[in-house]
């Protein structure tokens, strides 16, 4: 009885690769799994949300400072404005006062001023509250804007040490990764060109395991365990024939364990 098709499909033009090789692939694959780990350790630290909250609170703050320093600015403005209208009033009204004190003028000339005094007296009055009331609004802003800068300041603080912490987090993995490619790139020329060619496609068609061990009639990929009929033929095979599983098509390197 011959094999099921699919089957014949499977070991039409087995690629051949020594036993040794397949082994230092499943080294290689060890050390890829160990990268792809550190790469996913590295894109998801605490620190990198922990930054992200606190670089759109800084984005926010900072919009919340400049909003209240112009507003500040315009209220100061406004001061100026209210104390140079206080003191025109002040000047005019202490001249009409030295002329009035001085008697030159008729008396119509100083009923007038006198009539004028009271005038400027209420305007001042009216003056001074308004004065009064800006300087409190100015006042208030002073305060929300130094309150912001405070905030700003230790949020900066804040955002400096996550940094840190961030960095010293890229060094070590950074430095692991760099220890583990030079295994890596050792180990290669032992696989040889076709095997690790074959390897890598697979691993960029189902992503982090191109290659795994067959242990217990299992495959180390996918975890499903072989049927009776694969298990025979890759009893069967020569020790140098590339064997894939079935199933999920990564290469399964034999081992002791295999349970063949």
């Amino acid at each position: 009885m011959g094999l099921p098709r699919r089957c014949e499909r499977r070991w039409r033009y087995p690629l051949k690769a020594q036993p040794h090789q397949q082994a230092r692939l499943i080294e290689v694959q060890l050390l890829d799994t160990r990268l792809d780990q550190l790469a996913h350790a590295r894109a998801h630290l605490p620190a990198l949300t922990k930054l992200a909250g606190l670089d759109q609170a800084q984005v926010t703050l900072d919009r919340e400072l400049a909003l209240a320093r112009t507003a500040l600015s315009d209220v100061q403005r406004e001061v100026d404005k209210a104390e140079a209208d206080v003191q025109l009033v002040r000047a005019r009204a202490a001249r009409d006062q030295a002329r009035l004190d001085s008697g030159t003028g008729t008396p119509k000339d100083l009923q007038a001023l006198q009539s004028e005094l009271v005038s400027l007296a209420r305007r001042q009055g009216d003056l001074e509250e308004i004065e009064l009331e800006v300087m409190e609004r100015a006042e208030s802003l002073e305060a929300d804007v130094t309150s912001l800068e405070t905030r700003r300041s230790a949020l900066l603080e804040e955002l400096a040490q996550v940094r840190a912490e961030r960095d010293a987090a890229f060094e070590v993995s950074d430095a692991e990764a760099a220890d583990v490619t030079e295994r890596r790139s050792a180990l290669v020329p032992e696989v040889g060109a076709e095997l690790l060619a074959l390897y890598d496609k697979i691993r960029a068609s189902v992503g982090g395991t191109g290659a795994s061990e067959l242990r217990q009639r299992r495959c180390g990929g996918c975890r499903l365990e072989l049927n009776q009929v694969d298990l025979s033929r890759i009893k069967a095979a020569p020790a140098d024939e590339v064997i894939r599983c079935e199933e999920c098509r990564r290469i399964l390197v034999r081992t002791a364990e295999s349970g063949l």
